[in-house]
């Protein structure tokens, strides 16, 4: 369970006491996301979210998460709404973590997307790409390119222990990628982390997009690479051309890419499988002892990666020319 900081009743109750959401009924903590401590907190006033952030966060980048979800609410997209306390802010500090309560969404993700599923997702992206659009605050991507070189040299010689010659693979793409990757995209507001996981459906309709906390400021078409590796692949590593198309046809409905963006996007679903296979390599590599969560594996991200190391064109991704 990804429970890492305990609240005992009496604390949290305390906590509680800032808040206009009546009295505590019961508390549950999440098993799913590996990041953040999650709690299914009810009260008398409704059902909530308490996240507890641990250290993998960087406090000073609260604000903005907070903020984006409260403008892109304001812009009709479904997502977390920050609950504010009684002074009007919605961070404070629980079991010495900072912490803040979000509403609570109806729906369930799905472990195997379907086409209608991808769909979806597509549109839901293209609108939040609009509505972050005239969102005031920045944050870098600390995992975009220049990010990836101190990753692959945290992993370093033990990436072949994963898979013999990964090193040597991983070193080929930064000189690939870090060479290449293309500039003068459009930018804007991305999730970056768009994954199954945090897409709600309530049957095959999108209800919520949930999990804001590797948002940030970068190119818009680096988001629909990373949605592409993160629904349009099955088990097996093969890439599902049906699930991208229905992907690309339904952003491109909402907010059409450019000529140029187009034309990056096998570049851009390169970097984008290489960030999460590098990411989830330093994680294997580095599981503390006693750990309760197991890392995801990043041969997942290999498989996907060789796939965009051959493809052309956006073509290649189910997108008409």
């Amino acid at each position: 369970m990804a429970v890492y900081t305990e609240v005992g009743t009496e604390e949290l109750s305390a906590f509680l006491d800032h808040y206009d959401l009546g009295d505590l009924l019961s508390c549950k903590g999440i098993a799913e996301g590996v990041e953040n401590t999650n709690f299914l907190i009810h009260t008398t006033a409704g059902h909530y979210i308490l996240t507890l952030y641990e250290k993998r966060v960087d406090p000073a980048d609260l604000p903005f998460f907070l903020a984006l979800m409260e403008h892109l609410a304001g812009r009709g997209l479904t997502c977390p709404v920050p609950v504010k306390a009684r002074g009007g802010t919605a961070l404070g500090t629980l079991a010495g973590r900072p912490a803040a309560i979000v509403t609570f969404l109806d729906g369930m993700s799905v472990r195997q997307p379907a086409v209608s599923h991808c769909a979806e997702v597509g549109e839901a992206l293209a609108r939040l790409h609009l509505a972050g659009g005239d969102f005031a605050l920045q944050r870098t991507n600390a995992l975009s390119v220049a990010g990836w070189r101190p990753l692959a040299k945290r992993a370093g010689h033990r990436a072949d222990t994963v898979a013999p010659g990964l090193a040597a693979l991983i070193e080929e793409e930064l000189g690939v990628l870090e060479a290449s990757w293309p500039g003068g995209l459009p930018e804007g507001v991305i999730h970056a982390d768009l994954f199954p996981d945090n897409v709600f459906f309530l049957g095959s309709r999108l209800s919520g997009l949930i999990d804001f906390y590797f948002a940030c400021t970068d190119t818009l078409a680096y988001d629909v690479a990373v949605c592409l590796n993160a629904w349009c692949f099955e088990p097996d590593g093969s890439f599902n051309v049906t699930k991208g198309r229905a992907l690309l046809q339904r952003y491109e409905a909402v907010r059409p890419l450019s000529e140029a963006e187009r034309a990056a996007l096998p570049l851009l679903c390169r970097g984008a499988a290489l960030r999460f296979l590098l990411t989830r390599l330093v994680d294997w590599l580095n599981v503390p002892p006693g750990a309760l969560v197991r890392p995801k594996n990043p041969i997942e991200y290999l498989k996907k990666l060789r796939f965009h190391r051959y493809a052309s064109s956006a073509r290649d991704y189910g997108l008409a020319a």
